[in-house]
């Protein structure tokens, strides 16, 4: 039976509350609207972990991170560790990484036969976490904080940054790939190709950020009392981390300038995707191609006065999932599902072995029960502290290990403002959801390992700047085998 290529394209930090096919009518992003139109598209996906690093380790083998031991960017998870893409290669796929994955450590392929860019991030321990005072948690100094960026003063054009640069090169290197090596391969390949984009700063090209002029962009309301959050998380993140205590993130200037600047680069993203599908029409491979669409996780953009990730509100912990398959089959899937997901049906698509041990399901097979559990994970990096999520049915629940807890029901509150939890009538409910994630996940066990892993890598880290020995991947590229020799 022939197999079909597959090419996977993912965004950074990408709510889908920002993407018209989700619902939000004044972005621009009408290729995105046409391949969930004539694809699957899944309208309730979580990361595992609000945090690049863990979420990509989790898409990568099908496991929850606590399974990895991969808490915060500074986190490895182990080369021992079996992921899709050495299925797929034992499969007999050609499988190609261009762009951003976050992987820490030494083995910067994880089943991967190359890379045609290096990350854009450090591959060390460079951002490890620190200790800090449980009361206080004061991590970032007043003079930094990711809450930076997110102000009318930093949100705006900008014609050229890092990130630009970063997703340029990652773009052609993946247009590269399509047209010289792909269109003439024998086997079938998995290209995945990762952009840095929509992630902070937002400073998207001119002309995106010209398409929004005057247009009407919907920003939050918040208020003094939502920018100390809603529990002892929020908190930690806000003014203990990202310091929206120090960094302007309120008024109605701040909030436009931002879903502005952000609309702008999901805009530039759209683009991209739209250009890889016309090359893949263009090399004669769209019909003998699936191509998926997805996030590590989402952006809170300012709802509930907070910013980034690292906390389990919808807008943080949602991302977005399309499948396009070659035969068009097509409709909307509403039933919760995860990033661990998406390994297992890699391989399923490819034909390879089952993918054993591991958290997620295929999604190939059929819809997923609406029922089934799907968790979400935050420790380790901004936190150090066990903190868990849950989504069953309508229902989602937050445990913060020995401190505080949250229940939702989405279906009559999505925006997640009236709490639950320890309301007489919803008791069952949290008692099952609470003992769900007790079964499942281990709280001292994490912190038993933050304590000694934390210690040790820094040893490494410390051992590594003094002999300036890094494992940032370096490309190789033989040059007389390209262009007119």
């Amino acid at each position: 039976m022939e197999k079909y290529n597959i090419v996977m394209i993912m965004a950074d930090q990408l709510t889908p509350y920002m993407m018209s096919c989700y619902g939000n009518e004044e972005v621009i992003c009408p290729n995105l609207d046409r391949l969930a139109q004539s694809g699957i598209c899944y309208e309730n996906a979580y990361t595992s972990n609000p945090l690049c690093t863990p979420a990509r380790a989790s898409l990568m083998t099908g496991k929850y991170t606590s399974a990895l031991h991969c808490y915060d960017n500074a986190s490895a998870f182990s080369c021992e560790e079996p992921t899709f893409v050495h299925y797929l290669t034992n499969a007999g796929y050609d499988t190609v990484l261009c762009g951003k994955m976050h992987f820490v450590g030494a083995d910067q392929l994880h089943g991967f036969s190359r890379r045609m860019t290096t990350d854009v991030y450090p591959s060390g321990f460079s951002w490890l976490p620190s200790y800090v005072d449980e009361e206080k948690h004061i991590l970032q100094p007043d003079t930094w904080g990711n809450a930076i960026h997110y102000n009318a003063q930093t949100a705006g054009p900008g014609e050229w940054n890092e990130g630009i640069q970063y997703d340029e090169e990652t773009h052609i290197k993946a247009r590269e790939y399509l047209y010289t090596q792909g269109a003439a391969a024998e086997n079938p390949f998995f290209l995945c190709v990762s952009y840095h984009h929509p992630h902070d700063p937002f400073n998207p090209p001119k002309k995106y950020w010209d398409l929004y002029e005057g247009r009407d962009i919907t920003i939050p309301d918040i208020d003094d009392a939502r920018l100390e959050g809603d529990t002892t998380l929020d908190k930690w993140l806000n003014t203990g981390f990202h310091r929206t205590d120090v960094f302007p993130v309120k008024g109605r200037e701040n909030l436009y300038a931002v879903r502005r600047a952000y609309s702008a680069l999901v805009t530039y993203i759209d683009d991209k995707v739209g250009e890889l599908i016309r090359d893949l029409k263009d090399t004669g491979l769209y019909e003998k191609t699936i191509i998926i669409f997805t996030s590590d996780h989402g952006d809170m953009l300012g709802e509930r006065g907070m910013v980034q990730k690292r906390c389990f509100y919808e807008w943080s912990s949602r991302i977005p999932l399309i499948i396009h398959y070659p035969d068009n089959r097509c409709g909307r899937v509403s039933a919760p599902v995860s990033i661990v997901d998406l390994a297992p049906t890699l391989a399923e698509l490819a034909g390879a072995s089952r993918m054993d041990g591991i958290d997620g399901i295929s999604l190939a097979s059929g819809e997923p029960d609406r029922e089934r559990p799907v968790f979400c994970e935050s420790h380790g990096e901004a936190i150090l502290w066990p903190c868990y999520m849950v989504r069953k049915g309508v229902y989602k629940y937050t445990y913060i290990h020995e401190k505080e807890t949250q229940l939702f029901c989405l279906e009559t509150d999505p925006k997640e403002e009236i709490n639950l939890s320890g309301k007489t009538e919803y008791r069952e409910i949290e008692a099952e959801l609470k003992s769900l994630i007790l079964k499942r996940f281990d709280p001292q066990e994490v912190l038993d390992y933050l304590d000694t892993s934390i210690r040790k890598k820094k040893i490494v880290k410390e051992a590594m700047e003094r002999t300036k020995i890094a494992w940032d991947y370096v490309p190789v590229v033989d040059e007389s085998r390209r262009f007119s020799r």
